[in-house]
This record gives structure tokens, C-alpha cells and sequence, in this order.
């Protein structure tokens, strides 16, 4: 498909095409896609200029009932053919508007991303973010889960769980995924070869360079699919499009895909490990002769996110779920130091390739349950900080942090241990977000609050079932 930049384009392909819906979306505030269709006797190019009004206080996080009016502003530039419906629809990306004053609305995620953007070229110290998001996810055959007063429970099944390897499947063909061994054998074992692919074609269909596609270490499904870097606003984009193709693939074979953190007990998780590097007139000026090849630049930027890093989670990795995969002692990456190899720290060096071009700092506690127009700006805001304020991220992790005598390990900071943490710390620790006003105090108070009452309290009321079996028999 040619690139799309004008109105005039869209109209052009929705013609060329024979579009009979166009389809609006945006992103809501804690990170859920929304949507709005219109015929096409809708849309001209007006549209673009002036909008479309809906009921901003039905969306979570936004407007109060007296003041719901807002617009929704189509992107040209975000336009591609839905490959799932059956009447011929293209899709746009929005921004959104206030109808009173034509601003930009402060809590509209994609507006803080556009922001960020912006921001970084005022300052002159680079003019493009690059951002490089691994996301990983489940592919399960069957979900069921519910919670009532009296009960509460979830039941995930999949044909490669280790825990089928003795069900009667008439006939059960064997190659089950053992625990922590999905990375990454070749078919019968890897089941999901064929739906992975097609997954990698749908995206770049719609226009997503796609550079491999793999299942991942845990049983029952897991996967990954690895998109090429773009710049911070266009690879938020291009998230929303990854999972929205990635769910209906699923769905068209009768199989359903979850970007929870950790969704099965005594496997890995989903983590989301984001790769980031500036870039000035064509050149990344992350890279150099200093530790694993950086430049000064990049050891500031380290020291800026290990910094904010308790803070930065309240955003990266906003769930409850996702201090189930962020637990001392296992594989994931809760020490707050750096280091070119070990995947433990909370970022790493990636060690592929001695190319200066690809020199990138990987930041590995995020997961793809985030709100990437916010997980992305925060990033970039950490490691803004830390280059101005010149902050030293100190000397690297290299040793295996599981051979540190007591005394060498208590040293190394950790991750917050909870959500409730994570957002204790962005309330003490959020000044370097609002610079430039990229995040407002609106948008964080506003964050912490939703957060705090729908997901931290909420789950905190519920009793867990394992508390039954660790405490029935009292």
C-alpha cells in the first residue's frame, strides 16, 4: 500500500479500495483501544480539520458528565484496510480535541506521546527517539474466569501445556512444551508456527516491517513477534495495530491471545523489554568507545532511568499482575543496575552487532500490558533527565547476580515490589515528566487515583483462592 500523508490520500485509497466504513480509534487512558465506524457519506475533508464529536465522560479516565463534549481528529498518516471485517473498512488512529477551545485534550495518551516528541527537538538534544518494544504474549485454546461473592477462579487450557501431556485427546500426539523449555524447538513442539506467520503477514500487510517471529520460553503458547524500531509516536501506533492483528489472527482460528504479564503460575511471564536510542541528523548518538560500546550521552541516559525507575513502573508496568512476573530470584529483570549481558539487570546492552547504528540501550522491566503512548514518553523523559542532569548510573552489573555473596547483593536496588509501590513512588518521584509539559499534574494525580481505587483497592478486597489453601483449615 503507497504511503499515506493527505486527506486527499485517504480519500483517494477509500475510493481506490471501494471503502464502505471508516473506522475511528483512539486510546483511552488506562490502555484500551476504543472505537467509533461511520459510513463513508460521512468523511471528507473536513472531517480532518474539524472532527467528529463523541461522549468523552463514558471513557475511562477522562471528562466529568458536565463537560463531555469532545473531538475525535483522524491521522491521515495511520490509515490501513482492516484485514477482519466482512464489509470493506479503513481504519485511522486519532487525536483528540477539546470542542471549546480546540486544544489538544491533556489526557488523551497519544497527545503526551506527540508532546515528548516535540519536546526532545526543543531541547536540541536529538531529534528523533527510536523505540523497538519486544512484546511478548500467550496463545491459550480456552479461557474461562469469573468472580462473584462466594466464588472466584480462572481455568486456562492449551493443546501444548505440559499439563495435558496425559489427557485423553483420541489420539494425544505428545510434544507438549515442558516448563520453560518454548525457546525455541522446531514443529511438531512448536504448534503455533503456522498462526505466527500468519500474524507476521497480516502486520505487514498494513504497513509493519516485521524482522522474526518465535515461540518464547514458557509452555502453553508463548510467543513473540519482533517489529522494526520507529520513532516514539509511530511505534505506539504501531503497538495497538500489533495487538489488535495479533487477537483477531488468533480469533480466526479459534484461539485467543493475552497480553497479561503472567497469566500461568510456575512458567514465565510477558515481559515487554523496550529498546530506545536518540538520534541527531541521521546519526545515533547513543553510540561511542565507553562501556559496550556507548557514547557519554547513553551512560546518562542509563543513570536518568535507573534513577526514575520505580517511578517509571507505575507506567511500564501498570498492573497488579505485574509484580507476579517481577519477583527476586527468578529470570526477571528486578535489579536496577545495568550491564551488557546479564539479563537480570534492568537494562542491558544489546550485544548483537558492534554496528554503531544499531547501538540502543534495552530498558527490560515493562510489560505489554502498558499504555505505550505513556510507557514510551516516560522512557524518554527518564532518560532525558538523566542527560541533562549528567546522573552517573554508576559501575555495571556483569557478575551473575545469583552468585553475589549476601553482602554484594543487598546492595543492588530493586524493583518495586507491588503496583501500590510503583505508584507510591511516581507520587513522590514525577517531576521530571511534567518538563516541557509533556505530562501534566492532571495526568498523573488522574493515573495514580484510577489506578489505586479500580485495581490496587479493588484487589485488595478480594480474597485470593490460594489464600484457601494456605488458610481454610484454621
Amino acid at each position: 500500500m503507497a504511503a499515506i500523508k493527505t486527506p486527499k490520500d485517504v480519500l483517494e485509497l477509500i475510493k481506490k479500495e471501494n471503502v464502505k466504513i471508516v473506522d475511528l480509534r483512539f486510546m483511552d487512558f488506562p490502555g484500551i483501544w476504543q472505537h467509533c465506524s461511520y459510513p463513508i457519506s460521512q468523511i471528507d475533508e473536513d472531517v480532518f480539520t474539524q472532527g467528529l464529536g463523541f461522549d468523552g465522560s463514558s471513557i475511562r479516565g477522562w471528562q466529568a458528565i458536565n463537560e463531555s463534549d469532545m473531538l475525535i481528529m483522524p491521522v491521515p498518516s495511520t490509515a490501513f484496510i482492516d484485514p477482519f471485517t466482512a464489509v470493506k473498512t479503513l481504519v485511522m488512529i486519532c487525536n483528540i480535541q477539546d470542542p471549546v477551545t480546540g486544544a489538544d485534550y491533556t489526557r488523551d495518551p497519544r497527545n503526551i506521546a506527540r508532546k515528548a516528541e516535540k519536546y526532545l527537538k526543543k531541547l536540541g538534544l536529538a531529534d528523533t527517539a527510536y523505540f523497538g518494544p519486544e512484546a511478548e504474549f500467550f496463545i491459550f485454546d480456552d479461557i474461562r474466569y469469573d468472580q462473584r461473592t462466594n466464588e472466584g477462579y480462572y481455568h486456562i487450557d492449551s493443546v501444548e501445556g505440559i499439563w495435558n501431556s496425559g489427557r485423553v485427546e483420541n489420539p494425544n500426539l505428545g510434544y507438549k512444551v515442558r516448563h520453560k523449555e518454548g525457546y525455541f524447538p522446531v514443529p511438531p513442539t512448536d504448534s503455533l508456527m503456522d498462526l505466527r506467520s500468519e500474524m507476521a503477514i497480516a502486520l505487514e500487510n498494513i504497513g509493519i516491517e516485521i524482522e522474526a517471529q518465535h515461540h518464547e520460553v514458557a509452555t502453553a503458547g508463548q510467543a513473540e513477534i519482533d517489529m522494526k524500531f520507529s520513532p516514539l509516536v509511530e511505534m505506539a501506533d504501531n503497538l495497538l495495530k500489533y495487538k489488535y492483528i495479533l487477537k483477531n489472527t488468533a480469533k480466526k482460528f479459534n484461539k485467543t491471545v493475552t497480553f497479561m504479564p503472567k497469566p500461568l503460575f510456575g512458567d514465565n511471564g510477558s515481559g515487554m523489554h523496550v529498546h530506545i536510542s536518540l538520534w541527531k541528523g541521521g546519526k545515533n548518538l547513543f553510540a561511542g568507545n565507553g562501556y559496550a560500546g556507548l557514547s557519554q550521552m547513553a551512560m546518562y541516559a542509563i543513570g536518568g532511568i535507573l534513577k526514575h525507575a520505580p517511578a517509571l513502573l507505575a507506567l511500564t508496568s501498570p498492573t497488579t499482575n505485574s509484580y507476579k512476573r517481577l519477583v527476586p530470584g527468578y529470570e526477571a529483570p528486578v535489579n536496577l543496575a545495568y550491564s551488557q549481558r546479564n539479563r537480570s539487570a534492568a537494562v542491558r546492552i544489546p550485544m548483537y552487532s558492534t554496528s554503531p547504528k544499531t547501538k540502543r540501550l534495552e530498558f527490560r522491566c515493562p510489560d505489554p500490558a502498558c499504555n505505550p503512548y505513556l510507557a514510551f514518553s516516560a522512557i524518554m523523559m527518564a532518560a532525558v533527565d538523566g542527560i541533562q542532569n549528567k546522573i552517573d548510573p554508576g559501575k555495571p552489573l556483569d557478575k551473575n547476580i545469583y552468585d553475589l555473596p549476601p553482602e554484594e547483593a543487598i546492595k543492588v536496588a530493586k524493583t518495586p515490589g507491588s503496583l501500590r509501590d510503583a505508584l507510591n513512588a511516581l507520587k513522590k518521584d514525577h517531576a521530571f515528566l511534567l518538563k516541557g509539559d509533556v505530562f501534566t499534574q492532571d495526568v498523573i494525580d488522574t493515573w495514580i487515583d484510577y489506578k489505586m481505587v479500580n485495581e490496587v483497592e479493588a484487589m485488595d478486597l478480594r480474597p485470593h483462592p490460594y489464600e484457601f489453601m494456605l488458610y481454610y483449615d484454621i
